[in-house]
């Protein structure tokens, strides 16, 4: 079973996801690049969400890879994201530790091997969690021939929770399409009347989506977000 197969397996479909079988709570730090001059919320989210794809379908996540039993027991219980925040040398410590960064625009994010969340490396835990925000930029309409993460525009999320969730839903979709490559995401916010038809398009089966757990910032079961093919 590939690691985009277990995701198929569990969270496709699924509006309630079992528990660790273990008990051992896992995440994948996902680490921001928030500099005193900080990146635009748009691009750095659409890094975010290409990082966290780019874990999974590196080769030492694939099978007889290094990273392979680690990443497949988290895609195996919950895909659960901590996103994090780090500037100047915090930065460049945790570009030393297993993971995948990518740049867009400026922005960057790195996504870092998943593993017990008691068990995080000190490079790792000193970074801040709680208030990683930016503010709300006009990306423009999203460009054609990509496919789009479209973030629910009725749920207030900082821009923490959002990485967490565009970066799920980069790996739903790869799961779904069979990708073994990390495309472009684009991540936009839609009206609430064109959130109300991708909702359509998620219950007809065009679309696919996030239902959050409900562990922070919104309730159990919110649909995040909807992604669309290109």
């Amino acid at each position: 079973m590939t690691l985009l197969d277990a995701v198929v397996r569990r969270y496709v479909g699924a509006r309630e996801i079992a528990p660790e079988a273990d008990g051992v709570v896992r995440a994948m730090p996902v680490v921001l690049r928030i500099e005193r001059e900080a990146p635009r919320r748009t691009a750095v989210l659409e890094a975010a969400a290409r990082a966290a794809l780019a874990v999974c379908v590196d080769p030492r996540a694939q099978e007889d890879g290094e990273w392979h039993d680690q990443v497949l027991t988290w895609v195996d219980g919950r895909i659960r994201k901590i996103a994090r925040r780090a500037r100047g040398a915090h930065w460049a410590a945790v570009q030393e530790l297993p993971g995948v960064t990518v740049s867009v625009d400026g922005a960057e994010a790195r996504a870092l091997l998943p593993g017990p969340v008691d068990e995080v490396p000190k490079t790792v835990s000193r970074l801040q969690i709680g208030g990683t925000d930016l503010p709300a930029d006009e990306p423009g309409p999203a460009p054609t021939g990509v496919p789009v993460i479209w973030l629910n525009p009725t749920v207030a999320m900082t821009v923490g929770k959002a990485a967490a969730q565009v970066g799920h839903a980069s790996m739903i979709d790869a799961a779904v399409r069979g990708l073994v490559d990390v495309p472009r995401y684009a991540v936009r916010v839609p009206d609430r009347s064109s959130w109300a038809g991708l909702v359509a398009d998620v219950e007809r089966g065009a679309a696919v989506a996030v239902r959050d757990a409900g562990f922070t910032e919104v309730d159990p079961g919110t649909m995040t977000c909807v992604v669309t093919p290109a």
